[in-house]
């Protein structure tokens, strides 16, 4: 394989087709690290038959995400999704602009709509909440993962598709989530291409899961939302979409909402308890607000947030984009879809083949002691400045366009990251509104790499926490 002029130094691996894929699954992070300080700013790396052009400036990362022409990332995505979550690929010829249909839908996750869908959580995380202290008469202890799990995905569960009418509704979601995170552990297995047959019981449970979004079943739960209907009606106009295709979607449209929501409160949370400053500073600011619009906190109260009021909580955002900047691990990728050069600042010229991969690694970013100081370290209000939010942060002197990318970049933006947001947000303003909260245990909890690249990191083990109403 013979470089071109132009063409970044390449690391090849010794093992043909692996490449470098163990040591990069290892530790992606340090890797990247190690080959930057070898080879510069920009080098190929060949990862399980890929070559995949690593581009670790972030001043160069604008060039990169402007280019979606020539650089592509829906085809990748969809193939991606279709094996993973078994539907068939979105292909032109069979399903004539459904990726564009189902596209535009995301409209109903910003503006006017998200406001809505947002009420909705808002409601439903009450009504959970609610439930759980009817069982909470003193110190109750749960593991948090487990605790932030099912809080999270009840919620969303019946914000996004409705309520399951039978008089065990929480038990039928519960079961769905059991499954849902037997199939979210492989879910690193699915995406790195490892067939699904050598994956013990996966496909089984995936096959259950999508059952589960049947139509039959969907009919009976109430109160769904608006986006889950559109898309709904659009599956509608594709004879050639099946009954299990369509669910294999609306699972897939599942995991997209919770699979990266769930860790991202749990580290949130985490961290806030870990550090009694900024829980004393969040909760204060919380207090504050229910205060100044007149609202009782408690949970026979139903607390109603409009957005601004959910944005303007400068020190609860300031503490989440910090958990999200020391827990996303995603890798931003793009496909070339000619041979083309890619053109950089400062001159600099990177050549491309069709089919090469670029890739940026925001990690590395939000880990930069220059962008960040101390990075290793939880600052709750590093993203505050004279009690306002900050958003200017400098390299070498300059400012930077991207300082922190948990939700991707460009064309692979996450479309749901206002309604992640939000939903996080009303999370944590109501644990903390309703409830004194405490670790009960002493144990570090640290990220586990098996997702590096592929989104939010998990926890390496749960801990235990206690919680009880506030007096």
């Amino acid at each position: 394989f013979n470089r071109k002029t132009g063409e970044p130094p390449l690391i090849n691996g010794w093992i043909p087709y692996l490449g470098k894929a163990l040591i990069f699954r290892k530790d992606a992070f340090k890797f990247l690290l190690d080959q930057q300080k070898k080879l510069g700013d920009i080098f190929t790396v060949h990862i399980a038959g890929r070559y995949i052009t690593f581009i670790m400036d972030p001043f160069q990362y604008v060039y990169v995400i402007r280019n979606s022409k020539q650089l592509e990332f829906h085809e990748f995505a969809n193939k991606m999704a279709s094996k993973t979550f078994d539907y068939p690929a979105l292909s032109k010829g069979k399903f004539p602009d459904l990726k564009e249909n189902l596209h535009r839908i995301y409209q109903y996750l910003q503006g006017k709509p998200l406001d809505i869908i947002s009420d909705h959580m808002m409601k439903n995380l009450q009504d959970i909440f609610e439930w759980k202290c009817s069982q909470a008469t003193d110190w109750e202890t749960e593991k948090m993962y487990k605790f932030c799990c099912s809080v999270m995905f009840e919620a969303s569960f019946v914000t996004l598709y409705g309520r399951v009418p039978a008089a065990d509704g929480h038990k039928v979601i519960s079961e769905i989530r059991d499954k849902f995170i037997k199939f979210d552990a492989s879910f690193p297995y699915l995406a790195a291409n490892i067939p699904i047959e050598l994956l013990g019981a996966t496909k089984k449970v995936r096959k259950e899961l999508i059952h589960h979004f049947l139509l039959q079943n969907m009919t009976k739960w109430l109160g769904g939302s608006k986006v889950v209907q559109a898309r709904q009606d659009i599956f509608e106009k594709y004879e050639l979409l099946g009954d299990y295709d369509k669910a294999a979607h609306h699972f897939a449209f599942l995991w997209a909402s919770v699979g990266n929501t769930i860790p991202a409160t749990f580290w949130a949370m985490y961290y806030l308890l870990r550090h009694p400053e900024a829980l004393a500073a969040v909760r204060d600011e919380i207090d504050h607000l229910l205060q100044s619009t007149g609202q009782k906190r408690g949970p026979t109260y139903n607390i109603h947030l409009t957005r601004e009021q959910l944005d303007n909580l400068v020190y609860l955002v300031s503490a989440l984009n910090e958990s999200l900047r020391m827990c996303s691990s995603s890798m931003n990728i793009r496909i070339s879809q000619e041979d083309f050069v890619l053109k950089l600042e400062g001159n600099q010229e990177v050549v491309l083949r069709k089919g090469d991969w670029i890739a940026l690694y925001p990690q590395i970013l939000h880990m930069d002691p220059e962008v960040y100081e101390d990075p290793k370290e939880y600052k709750f209000d590093r993203y505050i400045e004279n009690g306002k939010k900050k958003t200017t942060f400098y390299k070498a002197g300059r400012k930077l366009k991207y300082f922190l990318m948990p939700f991707g970049s460009g064309i692979s933006m996450c479309p749901g990251r206002f309604l992640a947001m939000n939903e996080m947000k009303m999370f944590l303003f109501i644990l903390l509104s309703h409830f004194d909260v405490e670790l009960a245990e002493n144990k570090a909890v640290r990220l586990d790499n098996s997702r590096m690249g592929l989104g939010i990191l998990l926890p390496d083990v749960d801990i235990a926490f206690r919680y009880k109403l506030r007096s």
